[in-house]
């Protein structure tokens, strides 16, 4: 699909920075978006509005929503809204820091800065952990399918809305682990990836087996490690023709469906929620036709 902005599709760069920006008060959120609209390509810088921004605007984007609780988890996520994310895509560490400063400024009249994470690739795709990452993503025309909105008309198809969470992993817990009890909880074996048939209900696999669920609950992810001076983790970034999938998939993580919390939360925990809405492109730019602009 031509509308689609091309880095969502696009394999997972080697480097990457997320900025996350809150709305300023009484701010000229139009001449920000216009500003942003013709720097970000949609490949190398990738868009997400979350809802706080979309109604400054006036508008409602239909399955844009604020990221949820689920009643009766066993497991509390954390939920973050943010007005707008950026996900910059790159091989060069001081070219995302200088295109970085340069939305930055494009968008100081309306929205500041609220937080800058750097990501990179590890190996051949794998988390921090050494598990490999996003073995089950749909490929081709399956991964069009689970990512992009289609039928909904001019200035809407090729939109993705897209959930990011910020997970930060305990090592030390990690590491007390058995190498067999890691395995069964992710539900593969770290050393050839294959996936474990005596796995238990709390592996990894199994909580998010997304054709398990009715419906299928596929998404397309395109998560990558993060580190600082004092932590690290995964960046999990999925994207989707709506939420529904993600919500079935955390439902069930957190033990809302059926008492059972994914194994995962033994040596990891999500610090940050959002969903965004990444509107589609109109030639080289944003299409913002959606919001009136």
């Amino acid at each position: 699909m031509t509308e689609v902005q091309p880095g969502i599709l696009a394999a997972v760069p080697r480097l990457a920075r997320y900025l996350f920006f809150v709305l300023r008060p009484e701010a000229d959120v139009r001449s920000a978006l216009r500003k942003l609209a013709d720097l970000a390509d949609g490949d190398r810088t990738v868009v997400g509005l979350g809802r706080s921004l979309t109604l400054a605007l006036g508008h409602e984007i239909e399955g844009l929503a604020t990221f949820p609780c689920h009643p009766g988890a066993r497991i509390e996520v954390a939920a973050t809204p943010f007005a707008l994310w950026c996900w910059l895509r790159g091989d060069d560490r001081g070219e995302l820091v200088l295109r970085s400063t340069l939305i930055e400024k494009a968008l100081s009249g309306a929205l500041s800065l609220h937080q800058t994470i750097d990501a990179f690739q590890y190996g051949s795709g794998r988390d921090l952990t050494g598990y490999e990452d996003g073995t089950e993503n749909p490929m081709g025309d399956a991964a069009v399918g689970a990512a992009l909105v289609r039928g909904q008309g001019s200035g809407f198809d090729g939109a993705s809305f897209v959930a990011v969470q910020q997970w930060r992993h305990d090592f030390d817990s990690f590491e007390s682990m058995t190498g067999e009890e890691q395995d069964l909880a992710i539900g593969r074996r770290k050393s050839d990836n294959e996936e474990l048939d005596d796995a238990p209900p709390s592996a990894h696999v199994k909580r998010t087996a997304q054709e398990s669920f009715d419906p299928e609950a596929f998404v397309l992810r395109r998560s990558m490690p993060w580190a600082d001076d004092s932590a690290a983790g995964l960046m999990f970034v999925a994207f989707g023709k709506s939420f529904a999938a993600f919500e079935a998939q955390l439902r069930r993580m957190v033990g809302a469906e059926d008492g059972i919390a994914d194994a995962l939360f033994k040596f990891t925990r999500p610090v940050s929620g959002a969903y965004f809405w990444c509107p589609p492109m109109k030639g080289p730019h944003i299409d913002l036709s959606a919001l009136g602009l």
